[in-house]
């Protein structure tokens, strides 16, 4: 069964999201989340919706960050207004395409149907360690390592 339009179009507000992040666009980024959405970022923290623009500045500005790349795994119709997206991603650092599996990530994307059109309510990115499971953290690197060298941000 094909994705429907929602999920669609919440696959590209997903893109949209990490396309900010790699671009360093607080702004950007920010603008993609409803009002009362929530970021929870790769160190846990928790910030609110008109408070991600302000706190993702200083590290863009501050920091070398490094650049998204994720497969989605699963991309779920919740209800006619709200759609579920989970994927894997890897990060390479500034000018680099090589993945570093420390950063290695399982996000998560809840994204609801709102005026003007579909927002981000919530965005959360948890490291992806696999404690204890080295091949784990080495599928999850290779099969995301191609992607990063030359293909899209998000597939």
């Amino acid at each position: 069964m094909g994705e429907t339009h929602a999920e669609t179009v919440v696959h590209e507000l997903y893109r949209d999201l990490l396309t900010a992040w790699n671009d360093r666009d607080a702004e950007r980024f920010a603008g993609l989340f409803a009002d009362d959405g929530t970021l929870v970022g790769f160190d846990g923290s928790q910030v609110a919706g008109p408070e991600i623009a302000k706190h993702l500045a200083p590290i863009f500005r501050d920091h070398p960050t490094a650049a998204y790349v994720a497969k989605v795994r699963e991309t779920r119709l919740l209800g006619p207004g709200a759609v579920l997206i989970r994927s894997i991603a890897g990060m390479a650092p500034p000018g680099g395409t090589a993945l570093n599996p420390a950063a290695n990530a399982v996000q998560s994307l809840v994204a609801e149907r709102r005026l003007p059109g579909w927002r981000v309510v919530l965005f959360q990115n948890t490291p992806a360690q696999y404690h204890g499971r080295p091949e784990a953290v080495a599928a999850h690197t290779a099969e995301l390592e191609g992607q990063a060298a030359d293909g899209p941000i998000v597939t």
